[in-house]
C-alpha cells in the first residue's frame, strides 16, 4: 500500500527516554485529535504541521513525563503520516489499561481553529490504519479515543467519521451498488452479495464469518449494527443498511 511516511529523523524527533514496551498485535486502532486550538494555517503550510508534532512530543515527554510522544502515528492535512512510536510499540495516548488494545493515530485537528478534518487528513488517518493492519498486526476495529475512556477526543466531527467506518473521502472505497434483493434469515440466503456485505462488516470490526451464507449469525450482527447507527433493527440488509455498512450517511 502507498503511504507518505515522515520518519522520525525527518521531523527531528527526540530519542525516547527509555525502552518501548513490545506490542505484538492489537484489536485495531483508536483515532485521536489534539484538543485545544489548532492553527488553521496548518492546512496550507506544512512546516506548521512539523512544528506542532514536535510541540506535542515535547509536551508528552516534558509535561506528562512519558518516554516519547504518545501516538503511534500522526496524520496531517497534507496526507503525510508522521512516525511516532511506530510499529509494535505500546502507545500511551489511549488511557491507562487501554493502550495494549489499540494503536493510537492522531489527526491534527482541534476543538477550535482547524476543527473540520480536511480530506487530506482523513486520507492520512486511513493510510495509517491500513499501514498498521498490513505491517503492525492491527485488527479490524476502528474506534475513537472516547470509546471506553471519558474524553471529548477525537472531537465530534472526527468521531462522526470514525463512527461511519472511517470511509475514504470523495467516495473512494464507497458502497457498491445495492444488489437488488433483501438479505434476510430464515431461510439461509447464499450468494456473492452476501459475502460482499459480510466482508465489509468484518473490515469494520464486526466478528462474522464471510462465508457467503446469510444465516442466524449474519442476522444477529446486522441487528446490532442497525442499532449502533440508529435505524430499525429488523436484521434485514436492505438498501439503507447496505449503504450505511460502507459508511455513507443517511440522506
Amino acid at each position: 500500500m502507498a503511504i507518505d511516511l515522515v520518519l522520525r529523523g525527518e521531523w527531528d524527533a527526540r530519542p525516547p527516554q527509555g525502552s518501548y514496551t513490545q506490542l505484538d498485535s492489537t484489536r485495531g486502532v483508536k483515532v485521536h485529535y489534539t484538543g485545544g486550538h489548532v492553527d488553521p494555517g496548518l492546512a496550507t503550510d506544512h512546516s506548521r504541521c512539523v512544528a506542532l508534532v514536535q510541540a506535542i512530543q515535547n509536551h508528552h515527554m516534558d509535561g506528562n513525563g512519558w518516554l516519547d510522544i504518545g501516538y503511534s502515528y500522526v496524520a496531517c492535512p497534507h496526507r503525510e503520516v508522521f512516525e511516532g512510536r511506530g510499529l509494535y510499540h505500546l502507545p500511551a495516548a489511549n488511557g491507562a489499561g487501554l493502550n495494549a488494545g489499540h494503536y493510537a493515530v492522531l489527526g491534527l485537528v482541534g476543538s477550535t481553529g482547524l476543527v473540520t478534518p480536511p480530506d487530506g487528513l482523513l486520507h492520512g488517518v486511513r493510510d495509517a490504519i491500513e499501514f498498521l493492519r498490513e505491517k503492525g498486526n492491527a485488527g479490524n476495529e476502528i474506534k475513537g479515543h472516547r470509546d471506553g475512556y471519558a474524553t471529548d477526543c477525537p472531537g465530534d466531527k472526527l468521531y462522526a467519521w470514525v463512527r461511519r467506518g472511517a470511509p475514504r473521502p470523495g467516495g473512494e472505497g464507497g458502497p457498491p451498488e445495492f444488489p437488488g434483493r433483501l438479505l434476510r434469515y430464515p431461510p439461509v440466503m447464499r450468494g456473492d452479495d452476501v459475502r460482499t456485505w459480510q466482508r465489509q462488516m468484518v473490515r469494520r470490526g464486526w466478528e462474522l464469518t464471510a462465508d457467503g451464507a446469510y444465516g442466524a449469525q449474519s442476522r444477529d450482527v446486522c441487528r446490532r449494527f442497525q442499532r449502533s447507527v440508529g435505524i430499525e433493527d429488523d436484521g434485514i440488509v436492505g438498501p439503507l443498511t447496505w449503504t450505511l455498512t460502507w459508511g455513507t450517511p443517511q440522506s
